[in-house]
């Protein structure tokens, strides 16, 4: 029996936004490793190589916060394992302090030393700089960015809801 001009619509719309969604996902993918990369390229050029990448925009998320592991977890920054190896090698390379936590002894708060805020510093002026250059070369403008995160957001909530209530 032959498809009715509905399905064949249906179908082919769905294909078109799977390819979309499909896009979308290897770009999300792609540009965080290369945020990675230019994080990387900044600190070589400043000659700094105690720390790695990720290393440096964890310095730049605790910011002048003090935080756990499980914090920076659940904020959604990084991944369990990858955080607490991550924070332990900052401590020991003087990047940040470490205290148990009076309640719980189990748990750890971290803040930045002077040496994790440098490193916060070199990060936060390389966005500035990023930022600049976007909106200064029109490849982004205000309204852009906007539409850019409330798109993400709606993903990053509807991802949310898959893992909690798996229908």
């Amino acid at each position: 029996m032959a498809m009715s001009i509905q399905s064949r619509i249906d179908g082919a719309r769905n294909r078109t936004f799977m390819t979309q969604y499909l896009e979308a996902l290897s770009l999300v993918e792609r540009l965080h490793r290369l945020l990675l990369d230019v994080i990387k390229d900044e600190f070589e050029r400043l000659g700094i190589l105690e720390i790695n990448a990720v290393q440096a925009l964890l310095l730049f998320n605790v910011g002048d916060n003090e935080v756990t592991a499980g914090e920076l977890k659940t904020r959604g920054y990084y991944q369990g394992s990858n955080v607490s190896y991550n924070l332990k090698k900052l401590v020991e390379a003087g990047y940040m302090h470490h205290q148990r936590c009076e309640i719980d002894r189990r748990s750890v708060r971290v803040r930045l030393t002077e040496k994790g805020r440098n490193v916060q510093d070199i990060v936060e002026k390389l966005f500035l700089r990023h930022a600049d250059g976007l909106e200064s070369r029109a490849v982004l403008n205000p309204s852009g960015i906007e539409e850019i995160n409330s798109a993400l957001r709606r993903v990053e909530r509807y991802w949310s809801d898959q893992i909690r209530y798996i229908y």
